[in-house]
């Protein structure tokens, strides 16, 4: 029938022409709208009997239709085939005029055609569909009407179905779907209908998400979840930009505050927002009829006042800031609210700590000018504005006044930067000049007195300090270890006259101090050679530690300066030396005030001399001055074209000479020494060789070869030096490069190393008296276990030069010194060789330090532990004889009754011995060990093994004195020591890191020698024949 209907118009609307043509015409138009009103009407019955309601689309309805009240739920929805959604709200009537239904019938089928929509009689009354982006639907999310007997339930009727609203019926009563009724054509194929299940099997089904446009009067039903549309409000037309894009995939980019309005508009049915009492904030307004709202009041409301201040100002903040959505937390809000006073303004972030969704909300907060987008927007970016100009234009007017104030500022801050450096510098210098002073005079005191105080009761204040600059402190491993190596200190109480005050740079233990006390409690035992005669001398000496010396452990002070910011320590000094004599005998000469703040004079050089003549170069010119022989060298050497020239001229000058050694200035212990062997490693050796050769010693000075040599070493010195140049200490130098620098920057000597193979390197320790007297109170041979440019031992007293030529050189030394200034304890270095073309030995003057050396420390423990005397005029070391000695010559010579002659004494040291398995050991248990082997002392014969224990933390080093009559027993009883202290402390399979080994090869390479010159010097040499016995 609709067909033909269709059909019947199309013809209708062909006929032109006359007056009878139109007729008919109308007469049909007439017939054919009777004809489709009267099928509307029949399916529309049909389908209220059937399905319970229907609801036909109509552009424009009756009043009567119109005034109809709808459900409060969703409406109904039902796709079609294009996927369409079409939402009714009521009953809508058509009207009687055809024109009017063939406008209805063009929008139906084309809703987005605008041309269509022209022909409208009510543009207010037009047929508003949603904007829905097309997207796949969810399958859980979409139904579709299929084929078949009986259709299903595509959605879910509302909970509470309106009271006017038609039976509904059930399912099992409805045999046939609309497409049947449609295959049937009683139902127009462009009618388009929604079909309302029964309550009995309602759900809440999921929408497509989809963009509409914000209502302020659907706002609390939106956000609350009722899901009502307003009366006589339906969904407006989709423009066609937005039906356009919904094929796109790629969504558009939205700002925070549409995205939040955006996200706002669709709340989810599944959410009861109810139980939670959340609130919506929308554009800055509270709906104050909504759910939450009025759930949440109910809740609380006993602080209702506080939450209500709370919300205003919250409502404020959002409205100032423009914030299109913002959700509520009722109980943060309450449990926020109530924390506030009424006359208390919450923060920023006090309201956003009530907001759900604050990450978003926070955003816009933050956005840049979002303040200009909120309620009073144009007096706040006008005053924005404002001011922004005022600083623009104040600053462009202060720009020439503010460059002045800056420039006087900088001035000023550096005029009073200068000035208080000036005022400290003015300060340190009055201070040393004050110190300088308070020295020289307290020096004049002690050497006006010095023959009173000498012989009378006095107390000596030892002070081992290693005072060198802090760049050479900062490399010297073990810092106070190192300053605790002269324990041997303490033995000066040998005259009953001296007290002493020993500062230790270690905490010591009760074990180590019980240690040192009966140690030192042997001198009464040791002259009468019975044990228990031992005595108990604590009162006569002090070991006292700073109690600074934890305070500053990453400055790598000296034990003086430490000392100096020990008040409680100098308190106990002062009150240890009231109103008797005393003085300090210190280590490294330092620049410190400790003397001047105990008031005590000091037995060494001052802080100026120490530094001038302390150095290698200085000692150089101490050795010239005072002409001895010296190796043949070049001082005070400070850049590298110096250093090429000087070692270039030396070369040329001691073609003998093989290696070269290279010394710092400041350094110690052989740490700042490398050697290289130049005339090895030139290209024109064998050149230079020949030449020399050819012209003789005399004529080489004088020939153009010489000149010619210098030019040819001179161009290859600087990469044979940086490719053969050998440090000493790897670690601190492990390349040439770092060596140079440190050579260049404190400056260092150039001197040859002898030409023989067999060289022996002698300590002689000197005291120049306040008085000017210069005396000789040590002299030993040192040992080299690591290396011919370290000594870690010596042998007492020094048996390798004649004693009347060191006794020579020593005297001239020291007299030059005295000149200088220079006071107090210090040592001299010399090396003694064979000329191997003369075959005469030779004996020069090597370095200079003016310190209390650790070769005096070990002499004062032999001298004490023997009671025995040492002549450095004549070398020996003479003890009384042991008991069985004594006896002997008691019986020899029972007819004459003279007293036994002192028996010689000789002794082995070292402070240097080094085992990483001693730290796993007790010493109270290595004693023990040890005595179990063998290894100790025997006060009758004065002779034995004594040892010297520096800590008890980490115990991986200690010092040892072997004393015996002759030279080689007691190299042999040292290595014998070293041997069995090495099977005690450590297993078989863990050997540990040790020098014991090196200290053993040594020793047995001193006796090879020592037989060999034996036997070449028993004829010509008497008195070295026997000192080597």
């Amino acid at each position: 029938v609709q067909e033909d209907l269709h059909k019947l118009k199309m013809e209708n609307t062909n006929l032109k022409g006359s007056v009878e043509a139109v007729v008919i015409s109308e007469d049909l138009r007439r017939a054919a709208e009777r004809t489709e009103l009267g099928l509307r009407k029949h399916t529309g019955n049909y389908l209220n009997a059937i399905n319970g309601q229907v609801l036909p689309i109509s552009s424009a309805g009756t009043k009567e239709v119109n005034s109809r009240e709808s459900p409060k739920c969703s409406p109904p929805f039902l796709f079609n085939s294009t996927s369409s959604f079409l939402s009714v709200e009521g009953y809508y009537t058509y009207s009687i005029f055809q024109q009017q239904v063939e406008t209805d019938v063009k929008i139906v089928l084309d809703p987005d055609n605008m041309e269509n929509k022209a022909g409208l009689r009510h543009q207010n009354d037009e047929t508003r569909l949603p904007l829905i982006t097309k997207k796949k639907s969810a399958p859980m999310c979409s139904q579709k009407t299929v084929r078949g007997p009986t259709v299903t339930n595509p959605w879910g009727s509302p909970a509470f179905p309106h009271v006017g609203s038609p039976l509904r019926l059930l399912e099992e009563d409805t045999p046939k779907g609309t497409v049947s009724l449609t295959g049937q054509r009683l139902i127009l194929s462009a009618a388009k209908i929604t079909l309302q299940t029964p309550p009995a099997v309602s759900r809440a089904a999921p929408f497509h998400d989809f963009h509409r446009q914000h209502k302020k009067s659907a706002v609390g039903d939106t956000i609350y979840g009722t899901h009502s549309f307003s009366k006589g409000h339906v969904a407006p037309l989709p423009s066609s930009s937005s039906m356009g894009s919904t094929g796109k995939s790629k969504p558009a980019w939205m700002d925070p505050a549409q995205r939040l309005e955006t996200e706002g508009q669709i709340p989810s049915q599944t959410q009861d927002l109810c139980l939670d009492w959340d609130i919506v904030v929308c554009h800055g307004t509270v709906d104050q009829k909504a759910p939450g709202f009025l759930a949440l009041k109910q809740h609380y409301h006993l602080s209702w006042g506080s939450i209500v201040a709370f919300l205003e100002h919250t409502e404020k903040l959002l409205k100032d800031f423009s914030v299109p959505l913002a959700t509520i937390s009722g109980k943060k809000l309450a449990q926020v609210a109530s924390d506030f006073e009424l006359s208390e303004n919450p923060t920023k972030s006090d309201v956003l700590s009530v907001i759900k969704n604050h990450s978003a909300v926070e955003k816009i907060l933050n956005g840049p000018g979002q303040r200009c987008k909120g309620q009073g927007r144009t007096s706040v970016a006008a005053t924005l504005i404002e001011r922004a100009r005022r600083c623009h234009g104040a600053g462009k007017a202060a720009a020439p006044s503010g460059r002045w104030e800056w420039a006087s500022g900088v001035i000023g801050a550096s005029w009073r930067s200068w000035s208080h450096v000036a005022r400290v510098r003015n300060t340190l210098r009055e201070s040393r000049q004050r110190h300088l002073e308070n020295f020289h005079s307290r020096a004049k005191h002690l050497a006006a007195n010095w023959n009173r105080i000498r012989t009378s009761r006095r107390t000596i204040i030892h002070i081992p300090s290693l005072g060198y600059s802090r760049c050479i402190r900062e490399h010297i491993p073990d810092l106070a270890l190192q300053q605790n190596m002269q324990m041997g200190r303490l033995c000066d109480i040998l005259d009953a006259n001296v007290d002493v005050i020993y500062i230790c740079p270690l905490p010591l233990s009760e074990e180590l101090l019980q240690y040192y006390n009966k140690l030192l409690g042997l001198q009464a035992a040791v002259r009468s050679g019975n044990p228990e005669d031992m005595g108990d001398l604590q009162d006569r000496f002090k070991i006292l530690t700073p109690e600074a010396i934890n305070s500053f452990p990453g400055h790598h002070m000296c034990l003086a300066t430490q000392l100096k910011y020990s008040p409680k320590t100098i308190q106990r000094i002062q009150v240890l030396i009231q109103s008797r004599d005393a003085y300090v005998v210190g280590g490294v000469p330092h620049a410190d005030a400790v003397a001047d703040m105990l008031g005590v004079p000091v037995l060494g050089s001052g802080p100026h001399v120490a530094q001038l003549y302390s150095t290698k170069s200085g000692s150089k010119r101490i050795f010239a001055s005072a002409c001895v022989p010296t190796p043949p060298g070049e001082s005070d050497i400070h850049s590298e074209d110096q250093m090429v020239r000087a070692l270039s001229r030396l070369v040329v000058d001691n073609v003998e000479v093989q290696r070269w050694l290279f010394k710092v200035d400041d350094e110690c212990g052989g740490n700042g020494t490398a050697y290289c062997d130049v005339i090895s490693h030139l290209e024109c050796h064998h050149w230079l060789q020949k030449e020399w050769q050819s012209h003789g010693p005399e004529g080489w000075s004088k020939s153009r070869a010489r000149e010619l040599a210098l030019v040819k070493i001179s161009q290859e010195l600087p990469g044979l030096l940086a490719q053969h140049v050998q440090p000493v200490n790897e670690k601190r130098f492990p390349t040439w490069g770092k060596f140079l620098q440190t050579f260049l920057t404190q400056g260092g000597v150039i001197e040859a190393f002898p030409l023989s193979s067999t060289v022996t390197n002698l300590t002689v320790d000197l005291l120049i008296e306040p008085t000017g007297q210069v005396r000789i109170v040590s002299s030993g041979d040192q040992l080299h276990a690591e290396g011919p440019f370290r000594s870690s031992g010596t042998t007492v007293p020094q048996r390798s030069v004649e004693p009347a030529l060191l006794h020579s050189l020593c005297w001239r030394i020291g007299d030059t010194c005295r000149s200088k200034g220079v006071l107090g304890y210090f040592s001299v270095d010399f090396v003694a060789f064979t000329h191997p073309h003369t075959m005469e030995q030779q004996v020069w003057a090597t370095d200079l330090d003016l310190c209390y050396s650790d070769q005096l420390a070990l002499t004062q423990i032999m001298l004490y532990m023997t009671d025995g005397n040492l002549d450095c005029g004549s070398s020996p070391l003479e003890a009384p004889p042991g008991s069985k000695t004594a006896k002997s010559q008691w019986i020899q010579q029972e007819g004459t009754r003279t007293p036994p002659s002192p028996s010689p004494r000789c002794a082995v040291a070292s402070t240097q011995l080094r085992h990483s398995s001693l730290s796993g050991t007790h010493y109270s248990l290595l004693l023990q060990r040890c005595k179990a082997r063998g290894v100790g002392f025997d006060l009758q014969e004065k002779q034995g093994t004594v040892f010297i224990l520096y800590e008890d933390q980490k115990r991986h080093r200690l010092g040892m004195i072997t004393i015996g009559e002759h030279l080689q027993g007691v190299l042999l009883t040292f290595a014998r020591n070293l041997f069995i202290i090495h099977q005690e402390i450590s297993a078989p399979n863990m050997q540990g890191e040790t020098n014991f080994k090196m200290a053993i090869q040594d020793i047995e390479a001193i006796l090879g020698v020592t037989a060999e010159n034996k036997l070449k010097l028993e004829e010509e040499q008497p008195w070295e024949a026997d000192a080597l016995k």
